[in-house]
């Protein structure tokens, strides 16, 4: 089950997680694990995304885990190298993952890791990506139903080559990021950070104000694309993807926060390597159109 987001941070909202516990299910499980009283199914884990690398409020979100018996599987997938109060995104839950694709903010061309402190856990997932064999990994000998997801060693030197430079490179994504904040601020939203968090730059999206609706996004898309400024919308809603609707019934209007931040994103031009005419010349851009709009709303 989804649960909308925060407005301010874009990311899981801890209170709706509460409201939706609370208000949708029961404690009739085993160990007063809930269960969902429209589908009858255990609620088991709570899975927070830390979207656009910035964290979720893992202190609310692992507290209402213990209280209701729940397991926590982070997405870090965007966050490598994040931290909330001093700690590592990724390592709050009992899993963690993270993605290496070539967008992310390290790759190894291709792969992820999971991390995890339980041996359990840990045990199965190696016996899951390397085809289901036991602990020894020996030939033709398979516990599980298991798959090939074992990343080449290939693959691997490049990340860790790239995990040694962790630093250098967030500084860089940084750098990018604040200058956007300084040319861009009170232009366009971006999720708010707050407390001790450090957030880790994956893509710079920004939010158009409310009068801007997603007709009018659309049509600034695609002056900006036609000035030479690559961007896109960043993301569409999950629950509105054809497979979500067609096999679970989601229709719009469902998590209307989402929905509406999701209507009016736009993912600017961003990596190491930006230069400053690039970024202003992307951010003067920007607000020369959308002060042409705002004209006219």
């Amino acid at each position: 089950m989804f649960v909308d987001i925060d407005e301010r941070t874009w990311n899981i909202d801890p209170e709706k997680i509460e409201d939706y516990l609370k208000g949708n299910c029961t404690r009739e499980g085993p160990l007063g694990i809930p269960v969902d009283k429209r589908t009858g199914r255990y609620v088991r884990a709570i899975l927070p995304v830390h979207i656009f690398g910035l964290p979720c409020d893992m202190e609310r979100i692992t507290n209402l885990a213990r209280e209701y018996n729940l397991g926590v599987i982070e997405d870090a997938c965007e966050a490598v190298g994040a931290e909330f109060n001093g700690r590592k995104a990724g390592t709050f839950g009992n899993l963690g993952v993270f993605a290496f694709y070539p967008n992310k903010q390290i790759t190894t061309g291709e792969g992820g890791l999971i991390v995890t402190d339980d041996e359990n856990f840990a045990s199965l997932c190696r016996s899951l990506r390397n085809q289901g064999r036991g602990e020894d990994g020996r030939w033709l000998d398979h516990h599980l139903l298991g798959y090939n997801y074992r990343i080449s060693d290939i693959n691997c030197a490049l990340g860790i080559a790239q995990l040694e430079r962790i630093d250098e490179i967030l500084e860089k994504r940084d750098r990018v990021a604040c200058r956007y904040n300084e040319l861009l601020k009170g232009v366009v939203l971006v999720p708010e950070v707050s407390g001790d968090v450090r957030r880790s730059w994956f893509v710079y999206v920004v939010c158009l104000p409310k009068k801007h609706p997603q007709e009018v996004r659309d049509k600034i898309l695609a002056e900006l694309n036609g000035r030479g400024i690559g961007c896109k919308n960043y993301f569409p809603p999950i629950h509105l993807q054809p497979y979500y609707r067609e096999r679970f019934g989601f229709k719009e209007g469902d998590f209307e926060v989402t929905e509406a931040i999701s209507k009016r994103t736009i993912a600017l031009p961003f990596h190491n390597h930006l230069k400053e005419e690039e970024i202003v010349n992307v951010a003067e851009t920007l607000k020369g159109i959308l002060e042409w709009w705002s004209e006219r709303a």
